[in-house]
């Protein structure tokens, strides 16, 4: 292994610390992202028997914020309860677009990795070229070995960079979608808590 990072060149520690970022950023994305840990399936159900018996009070509110992203939404959305619609979905929406964020951590940077990465391993390719034609320059056509250290280089990163680059973009487009399909799963909850909220306050009237 170590022959082939030095046959690389130096274009191959940026791509390697490339790799290492980009393993580091799936694992830990594709960990937070389970959905049991964004959307407990409980949570709800326990909020809801919370608020029918009464127990709605500052200290829930912080345990509820600290429970899960969803949690977070539901506190924003309590804190507000007896404000009108539009002025709770206001505050909903406003906890939403803060969790979304928060989920979308470190994904611009993993989709930043699968695209330099193969410009990495190009730069590596043409440092190689160049190290080839210098040996070419001084004399060094009718000798083979001359001449592999430049090729070695110049494969070895091309080879490098794209096995960074594809599993990167493969785990970019996953999570992405992961993200995308947890955002449109918490509008769905939120959306319908608050109008379980407004049935109950209505029928306590």
């Amino acid at each position: 292994m170590w022959e082939l990072i030095s046959a690389g060149g130096p274009a191959m520690w940026p791509i390697i610390l490339c790799s290492v970022l980009a393993m580091g950023i799936t694992l830990e994305r594709a960990w937070t992202l389970q959905r049991s840990r964004v959307l407990p399936a409980d949570l709800l159900p326990k909020v809801r028997r919370l608020l029918e018996a009464g127990s709605v009070s500052d200290e829930m509110l912080t345990a509820l914020e600290r429970n899960s992203p969803f949690g977070r939404v539901l506190a924003a959305g309590l804190a507000a309860r007896h404000r009108p619609r539009e002025r709770m979905l206001e505050r909903l929406q406003d906890a939403g677009r803060q969790v979304v964020h928060e989920l979308d951590r470190f994904l611009n940077t993993l989709g930043t990795i699968a695209s330099i990465a193969p410009l990495l391993g190009l730069l590596g390719t043409v440092t190689g070229i160049i190290r080839s034609f210098t040996a070419i320059n001084q004399g060094a056509i009718g000798d083979p070995r001359l001449l592999s250290g430049g090729i070695s280089e110049a494969l070895i990163t091309t080879a490098a960079g794209l096995m960074v680059a594809v599993p990167a973009l493969v785990a970019y487009r996953l999570l992405r979608g992961r993200v995308d399909a947890l955002a449109l799963e918490l509008e769905r909850e939120t959306i319908a808590f608050v109008d379980w909220l407004e049935t109950r306050e209505a029928t306590r009237r």
